[in-house]
């Protein structure tokens, strides 16, 4: 299987799909790679060389002790793209993924990205603090954390079962398969490594990584999100970037990558070819 070397030593899968100009996709917490393959196997079929990875302990890449937080995810991304010597790429980052996206423009910049893509992502900041009274109160990560010490395969069937596809809403008709893969790539996570991204996730303030923003951006959000309300990603997110299209899914739950998929992957090959 393929797999970069990170700075310390760390092996990080990644799937390298098609031929064309490059698209790196970031996947979701707890999740993976596979959690692309609907749009990466579109996009591969459209001209498009589509690349995905596992973040640091997540699926098969190593499930290191240390370097879980969004520097190191940043840094990682960073390492894959410098050595696939990727090029006027798109970076596509879903959930947690867009958070690893932005903190990658952060620290790296855009002189090998021609576009940025931000899906039902976390920045710029989830968490409620004195200068971000708009965020998701401390206490439900807390309450997220603690499922995951207690039972964290009961914590992600209630998940999959409940907000991330919006199975809890009146007349939702998820499929149990649905369910089952996010059931299952969250397990292949490691649980310090699962446990610890809780944090990165949502105490990572990315203000200012979306300042940096200086090419074209797409941000995708459904407004009825219960993981990443849209007011506290989406919307705030749009409202800082300079070149951005807004694009909100009614009634569209948190994932929409799922859910929302053939919607989602038109909207992509829309974007990447204008």
């Amino acid at each position: 299987m393929p797999y970069v070397t990170a700075s310390d030593g760390a092996q990080i899968y990644y799937k390298d799909w098609g031929t064309g100009r490059p698209v790196v996709l970031c996947h979701g917490w707890p999740l993976n790679s596979d959690s692309w393959e609907a749009q990466q196997l579109f996009l591969a079929s459209n001209g498009f060389r589509a690349i995905a990875h596992d973040r640091r302990g997540h699926g098969r890449s190593d499930q290191t002790w240390n370097g879980n937080e969004m520097n190191t995810y940043a840094d990682d991304l960073a390492t894959l793209i410098d050595t696939l010597d990727l090029r006027d790429a798109t970076l596509i980052g879903f959930s947690t993924g867009g958070g690893e996206v932005a903190r990658y423009i952060g620290r790296h910049g855009t002189a090998r990205i021609a576009q940025l893509v931000l899906v039902s992502a976390v920045p710029p900041f989830m968490l409620k603090t004195d200068d971000n009274p708009g965020g998701v109160p401390v206490e439900v990560f807390d309450g997220i954390r603690a499922g995951s010490l207690a039972d964290r395969s009961q914590l992600y069937r209630d998940l999959a079962d409940g907000p991330f596809f919006g199975h809890n809403r009146p007349g939702a008709d998820i499929s149990q398969g649905m369910r089952d893969a996010f059931w299952r790539q969250s397990l292949q996570a490691g649980h310090r490594n699962a446990y610890e991204c809780i944090a990165a996730f949502s105490a990572t303030d990315f203000r200012a990584d979306l300042d940096a923003f200086d090419v074209p951006t797409l941000v995708v959000h459904g407004d009825d999100d219960q993981v990443v309300p849209i007011d506290v990603g989406g919307k705030a997110a749009a409202a800082r970037i300079k070149d951005v299209t807004l694009k909100v899914y009614p009634s569209a739950p948190h994932g929409i990558t799922d859910t929302h998929k053939e919607q989602l992957c038109t909207d992509l090959l829309e974007f990447l070819n204008a």
